[in-house]
């Protein structure tokens, strides 16, 4: 076997990695343009987070029929229509007048990518050997964190310089390379087995994560509205149970639950995962608004400063690999884990007389603790996994870090809109954005508690640790 990383590895880690950093991007690239966009459909910031919100729902919704559809189609095939829908919507969301029509176009668009990033993925894991799960692995956590903190400065600068409506059309251009890439290397595997859909399934756990992820977008608002959203919350979460134990009696569930078995699987992608993802999600969604409503910061000067925070994810990237060989994964987790909560919880702090220097240590700390953890939870997930259960995993594993990222912008939202109705005032406050930052720092905080529970030598043989 070769003793080198890459050749074993091939182009489809990267060409995967590609179609998730289109994905990732759109999530996020339109938060520095929420200011203008809004002025364009007539509403304001914190409603047109909508556009956000919509976009992540739509993902998570349709995200586990992505390997019933590898599975019955191929994932070439899978990811190449993915594609196609994707450059459309985009096109459509450039396009928009009404906000309507934009949210709709949005819902298209999370849909395709739910497809589109999944069936990829789960060709690498199941097609790459353990021994080199942590450099797979690391190559598909990137866009999870440079994509959200370039988002920003270049939805800025597109807003500033021309107008936000780039923002999608730059979406043909991508599209069409990846497409071209997926056609020519993404092998077009597909299971021999036939498993009829689980219908049922797919529509309790869609209405499900629907209601609960509108409701808590909705409940910030001290209004009839807000109440609509709690209820949309508690009638979520109650379908959420009589869906879980459907999944547990169906002989094939759309998202089969058996990973959660498996503790490291269980801590990582759900519990203190969910937590650390709620946590981290949130602040490329305050951060810039932050800078823009505080501070008073064009968007393109609120989205360069977030590229302080890349340059963290950037340096922390060369030292990930030795620093879990020498650490292991749970002294990573738990005390890198710290890190990150403490830096979320500093933004709370930072004024508009803060001098520039404090700020930027911040977001590069920020940066720099968001990447180490992301790429440990995402590699300790599949670190104790069978091959021939590597399907389940990725679907439950996708499905549950796209609620806890939709779940930490929902929240940042609901606080500053919670805060604001509190005030009894119409404008966003630095006091707003402090309790933001708190709420959700004190998620990346319970974290702990989950993370002090694994054994010290969890996930040994992927992360080589001999301590």
């Amino acid at each position: 076997m070769t003793s080198t990383r890459r050749p074993a590895l091939g182009p489809v880690p990267y060409i995967v990695a590609g179609c998730m950093f289109m994905e990732n991007l759109d999530a996020t690239v339109i938060a520095t343009a929420l200011p203008t966009m809004a002025m364009t459909f007539g509403t304001d910031v914190t409603g047109l987070s909508l556009g956000i919100s919509a976009y992540m729902v739509a993902v998570a919704i349709f995200l586990p029929l992505s390997t019933w559809l590898s599975d019955r189609f191929g994932a070439r095939a899978v990811m190449a229509v993915s594609i196609a829908i994707f450059i459309a919507s985009s096109m459509a969301c450039g396009a928009a007048n009404s906000l309507e029509f934009f949210v709709a176009m949005r819902v298209a668009q999370g849909a395709s990518a739910a497809l589109m990033s999944p069936a990829g993925r789960l060709v690498v894991l199941r097609d790459t050997p353990k021994v080199h799960l942590v450099h797979a692995v690391s190559i598909l956590v990137w866009p999870s964190l440079i994509a959200p903190v370039l988002g920003p400065p270049l939805g800025g600068f597109i807003t500033t310089y021309a107008s936000w409506r780039w923002i999608f059309f730059l979406n043909l251009p991508l599209g069409l390379l990846g497409l071209l890439l997926v056609l020519r290397y993404v092998p077009n595997e597909r299971s021999n087995r036939r498993v009829a859909f689980d219908w049922a399934g797919f529509v309790m756990s869609g209405f499900a994560v629907g209601c609960v992820l509108v409701g808590l977008e909705m409940i910030g608002t001290v209004s009839t509205r807000g109440l609509i959203g709690a209820s949309l919350l508690f009638g979520g979460l109650i379908l959420g149970a009589v869906t879980v134990r459907h999944f547990g009696r169906t002989e094939h569930p759309l998202i089969n639950l058996t990973p959660l078995r498996v503790p490291s699987f269980a801590i990582s992608s759900f519990s203190g995962g969910s937590l650390t993802r709620i946590a981290v999600s949130a602040t490329p969604f305050l951060i810039p608004l932050l800078f823009q409503t505080v501070f008073g910061y064009s968007a393109f000067e609120a989205g360069a400063m977030t590229l302080i925070y890349f340059a963290g994810n950037l340096g922390m990237k060369t030292m990930t690999t030795v620093l879990l060989r020498r650490f292991g994964f749970r002294d990573i987790l738990l005390f890198n884990g710290a890190f990150v909560a403490l830096t979320v919880a500093a933004f709370a702090w930072v004024g508009v007389q803060s001098a520039f220097l404090p700020v930027a240590l911040i977001l590069l700390a920020g940066g720099a603790t968001r990447s180490l953890q992301f790429t440990a939870l995402s590699t300790l997930s599949f670190a104790d996994i069978e091959k021939s259960r590597a399907g389940d995993a990725n679907t439950l594993g996708s499905l549950l870090q796209q609620i806890a990222s939709t779940l930490g912008i929902a929240m940042a939202a609901s606080s500053l809109q919670i805060s604001r109705a509190w005030r009894g005032d119409d404008i966003l406050t630095a006091l707003d954005f402090q309790v933001a930052f708190i709420v959700v720092s004190l998620c990346g905080a319970l974290a702990l508690l989950f993370y002090a529970r694994l054994p010290s030598q969890v996930g040994r043989e992927v992360s080589g640790h001999q301590g």
